[in-house]
């Protein structure tokens, strides 16, 4: 595996996936990734995890297996305003923080709306990635997106469970948009499993082919270095700060 970090996976606390952190790190140590980003679902996602368990992350080892352990949360993005539904004296306990749009329970609007409310959720700063934002069923402006990944330094994540997804529209021809902006605009991306089971952990198989069809340069996708994405999420922490 030439990837080195996969910061987008789920265990049975957030309801619907089914291995435990052990069995993940296990499975991220096998396939030789330096960094395993866990994110359960915050608590407005039917059958997740208490706030509690967020709180007491702090007991967890950080290293398993050889294998760094990011620890956090995928929000979600509940309106326009961009509200995400963990407090910030949570959040900032966390080691990742992914926000995302959920169709049960965001009120899908307008390209328009949808696209503020994304923006709105990027210029929180203790927001790192925004999570498959690559669904037609709920339309957004990719060139506003991308342009706002670079001014608030946070990543659009290119998913590959979206990829192999039935319920959700257009998320190639999407997706293939979303690369050639972040060409065009020098703006880095994650890969990311999206697993909620452990054999799918750093699993690219269609993320992968999207790429290489659209010609993306791998120095701008991070999942190549932990140096580079710890560098990035560092920049985070210092803006949030600010």
């Amino acid at each position: 595996m030439e990837f080195e970090l996969d910061v987008h996976t789920h265990t049975i606390a957030s309801g619907h996936a089914y291995g435990t952190i052990t069995e993940m790190a296990q499975a991220a140590s096998q396939k030789g990734l330096k960094i395993l980003g866990i994110t359960e679902h915050a608590h407005n996602m039917p059958g997740t995890c208490d706030d509690l368990y967020f709180v007491n992350l702090r007991v967890v080892p950080r290293q398993m297996y050889g294998v760094k352990l990011m620890l956090g949360a995928e929000l979600n993005i509940m309106d326009y305003e961009g509200t995400i539904d963990l407090p910030d004296r949570i959040l900032e306990k966390l080691d990742i923080r992914i926000a995302s749009i959920h169709g049960n329970l965001y009120p899908i609007g307008t390209a328009a709306q949808n696209t503020a409310a994304v923006i709105n959720a990027m210029k929180n700063p203790k927001i790192d990635i925004i999570g498959h934002p690559d669904d037609s069923n709920c339309p957004l402006d990719y060139e506003q997106l991308v342009q706002a990944s670079k001014e608030y330094h946070t990543l659009l994540e290119i998913n590959n469970n979206s990829l192999r997804s039935p319920s959700r529209k257009n998320v190639k021809e999407n997706i293939i948009t979303i690369l050639k902006l972040c060409k065009k605009y020098e703006v880095p991306v994650i890969l990311d499993s999206d697993a909620h089971y452990m054999t799918d952990v750093a699993n690219t198989d269609h993320s992968m082919p999207v790429i290489l069809e659209a010609g993306f340069p791998k120095e701008l996708i991070l999942n190549y270095s932990a140096e580079q994405f710890e560098a990035y999420i560092a920049k985070n922490r210092a803006r949030e700060k600010m």
